[in-house]
């Protein structure tokens, strides 16, 4: 038996963090496709541009406002689809943000604002979304995680460590979600080429664009598999190079990135979006 597989006649797709990057080209791509997407994030004027963007597609875009990190926006938000919009089919959460750590200058805030929105906003989205689903049984729910999730990199100790709660969340919820009619999949980017990336002072192998990267998340979404990850070839490097001995991994790392080379960081570091969101 095929797990259920969400299709434009079975109901609305929520996205939230839609207003950019990948959530963004992920929204019109769907629509592109019929689908009826409701996209959630806290900017109105750039979610109604989106909208607009939209108009001549085959479905269309919904905007409905909301700040992941307030669990009652996010109540606020399933019940508005429900009973105004309909059945809710496809949950895709993807809303993210990314503040580099470094350790000559930890911060308590990066780390508060990195849980808020990346691991609790992930969690006020899903607990609405699967109570409506359990009702329905059935219902498909995909889960933005990042390659960064597989092992620890340079700068990465707050956002790693929410991507990684995010692997692991989505794979110990599929036990019980399979049994209750309702498809969880994992998401794994790597480098996606958006504003934020094109600020960075490293080399981004397999760098792909916003279109690409919703093109793949698209057809993960139509498929059978559990973890949709891109590029390939990158993405199982990343997890062949966790399974070796840490003394290699972190030579490994340090080698591929130069981070032993690089000079100290001094002076805080202002929030960026994640290049992979």
């Amino acid at each position: 038996m095929r797990d259920f597989t969400a299709r434009p006649e079975d109901g609305l797709v929520w996205i939230s963090g839609a207003s950019s990057g990948i959530g963004r080209a992920l929204a019109l791509k769907l629509a592109g496709e019929g689908y009826k997407v409701a996209v959630t994030a806290r900017s109105h004027e750039k979610l109604v541009e989106l909208q607009a963007e939209a108009s001549g597609l085959a479905g269309s875009i919904i905007v409905l406002d909301g700040d992941v990190t307030d669990a009652e926006d996010m109540e606020h938000i399933m019940a508005s689809i429900e009973y105004e919009h309909g059945t809710l089919a496809m949950a895709v959460l993807n809303a993210g943000v990314y503040l580099p750590v470094h350790a000559e200058d930890l911060n308590r805030a990066d780390f508060e604002k990195s849980f808020a929105v990346n691991l609790s906003g992930v969690v006020n989205c899903l607990l609405p979304a699967v109570r409506h689903m359990k009702a329905k049984g059935q219902g498909q729910i995909a889960i933005v995680s990042s390659v960064t999730g597989y092992g620890g990199l340079p700068t990465g100790a707050a956002y790693g460590a929410t991507k990684a709660a995010l692997i692991n969340m989505a794979e110990s919820l599929k036990f019980d979600l399979d049994k209750m009619g309702i498809r969880i999949q994992l998401i794994c980017p790597g480098f996606v080429d958006t504003p934020a990336t094109r600020k960075n002072a490293f080399p981004m192998p397999s760098l792909v664009s916003t279109d690409e990267a919703a093109q793949q998340i698209a057809a993960g979404l139509k498929s059978q598999a559990f973890e949709i990850s891109f590029p390939r070839r990158f993405t199982m490097m990343l997890k062949l190079a966790r399974m070796l001995p840490y003394s290699a991994y972190f030579m490994v790392v340090n080698r591929v990135t130069g981070w032993r080379e690089r000079p100290s960081s001094a002076g805080h570091h202002p929030a960026t979006p994640h290049p992979a969101e």
